[in-house]
């Protein structure tokens, strides 16, 4: 069995909105709707489970009656940080299948425009290595800074040897959670990805596919992106259509 874990329980404080930047419409849907759509219309996916802010589980779910999203299966509470509330997901996953042989993708809820591509291509290099991160290349230089208030630098790092991490991260289910009550035993209650749980405990990640176009809404002129994106493809089909 394939999960999908989407992670909605951010409160979007950067992008300076009323609501939970998830919440937020775009052409009449809001943006979760769109993460959740990819998963619903992925082929290899059996369910869905949602981390969500407390007191929206009623809107997650009526949401997803409205958009037809019929593989949402569980609907459970972030938690303090973003590892706690990854680790939630696991639990309800695991919660609700014991004993079944699970995998696990998992997704931040506010990537949106995740491919089909990038899902099947996570999804196989699970299947060969064991595990998957989507990630990009690093074109930018990238500095490093003495102190977190420097404004100068001397020192760059090789951008060859840099990978930009994205989601979905494949794992299996079992492997994962003891990965995240590991951590808890050792003290580690703040690292955001699971990839760098793996990292502190000297496991190998293997790389999957991503895309610049897999952007995560956390800002302003990430939204405006998205907004412009999602224009060009709606655009495009519907120049298709006329053809």
């Amino acid at each position: 069995m394939k999960v999908a874990i989407l992670t909605a329980s951010g409160i979007g404080s950067r992008i300076g909105q009323d609501i939970p930047k998830q919440f937020i419409h775009v052409e009449n849907k809001p943006v979760i709707i769109y993460t959740l759509e990819k998963f619903q219309n992925h082929p290899e996916i059996d369910e869905i489970c949602i981390v969500i802010l407390k007191g929206w589980e009623q809107m997650v779910k009526a949401y997803a009656e409205q958009f037809g999203i019929t593989k949402l299966k569980m609907i459970t509470l972030g938690g303090k940080s973003g590892q706690e509330s990854i680790y939630n997901g696991l639990r309800a996953v695991k919660k609700a299948h014991p004993n079944e042989d699970v995998t696990v993708l998992i997704h931040d809820g506010n990537r949106p425009l995740v491919s089909n591509d990038i899902i099947s291509n996570a999804l196989a290099t699970y299947q060969q290595f064991g595990n998957a991160v989507a990630a990009i290349p690093t074109t930018e230089v990238v500095f490093v800074l003495e102190n977190p208030q420097s404004t100068s630098s001397t020192e760059a790092l090789n951008r060859d040897l840099l990978r930009r991490t994205q989601t979905p991260h494949v794992y299996h289910l079992d492997n994962i959670l003891s990965l995240h009550e590991k951590a808890l035993e050792n003290g580690i209650t703040d690292v955001a990805a699971s990839c760098q749980l793996m990292q502190l405990f000297g496991e190998k990640s293997y790389f999957s596919l991503g895309s610049e176009k897999n952007l995560k809404i956390t800002t302003v002129e990430d939204l405006d992106i998205f907004k412009a994106l999602l224009k060009y493809t709606l655009d495009t089909i519907k120049f298709v259509h006329r053809k």
